[in-house]
């Protein structure tokens, strides 16, 4: 069984094993413990705008909740406001689901939970970017969502 969670201080190893796969497959394996902590200390902190919400495996061996590898799944979230609402929205910045975990519906549970939570926490939506040769996710996201044509412009400052 696979419970959806908001991230709790038990749960640093398994959100910190992932979080440096998901890094590592994104070319930022080289961000700093430090940055890590914070990152963590952000996610604990509920007047923070970010949230991480982690997918737990409660099955056979994986039934102890601070067993860093019944952390199968995670996402981060960023709450803000909305220019045309005075309701927030929820931007999905973060989403992994480890490669040996894949094709057994952790991302589609992940994605219905988010749901849950941006219509408990008044949400206008929930929305995401991911790359466009990401065709692994995409099929996931074209089955639970509709696809917004629209053009992303960037300007790193770094």
């Amino acid at each position: 069984m696979i419970d959806i969670v908001r991230a709790e201080p038990l749960h640093r190893a398994g959100w910190e094993r992932l979080w440096r796969q998901n890094i590592a497959n994104f070319g930022a394996a080289d961000m700093t413990d430090h940055v890590i902590d914070v990152l963590w200390h952000r996610i604990l902190d509920s007047d923070h705008a970010m949230q991480a919400w982690l997918a737990v495996d409660r099955r056979g061996e994986k039934d102890d909740p601070a067993d860093d590898s019944a952390v199968v799944g995670l996402a981060h979230i960023i709450v803000h406001p909305h220019t045309f609402s005075l309701r927030n929205v929820g931007y999905l910045e973060d989403f992994w689901v480890p490669a040996d975990q894949r094709g057994q519906g952790i991302g589609k549970q992940l994605i219905a939970a988010l749901k849950i939570q941006a219509k408990q926490q008044d949400w206008v939506r929930l929305y995401w970017l991911t790359a466009g040769d990401n065709h692994n996710a995409q099929r996931l996201y074209d089955r639970l969502t509709q696809r917004v044509d629209a053009v992303l412009y960037k300007i790193d400052t770094v």
